[in-house]
């Protein structure tokens, strides 16, 4: 999980720089994507790539399904 967390929290903290995500909403969004997260043991390095990826994809879904703030 902390490779899910950490990748959704690059794309929050990316889109806040950007103006399209407040500040305020950063932990509200991570708790949305951790929720989605389907929990994996993990054996390889490969498993974290897949991991960080889903989750960067699953965040940057997410953003682009949302108004602007």
């Amino acid at each position: 999980m902390p490779a899910t967390l950490n990748a959704a929290n690059e794309v929050a903290v990316n889109a806040f720089l950007e103006g399209s995500l407040k500040f305020t909403e950063i932990p509200l969004f991570l708790h949305r994507v951790m929720e989605e997260h389907e929990v994996k043991p993990i054996h390889t390095i490969e498993d974290i790539l897949r991991a960080d990826h889903w989750a960067r994809e699953r965040a940057k879904a997410l953003l682009e399904g949302r108004k602007v703030c």
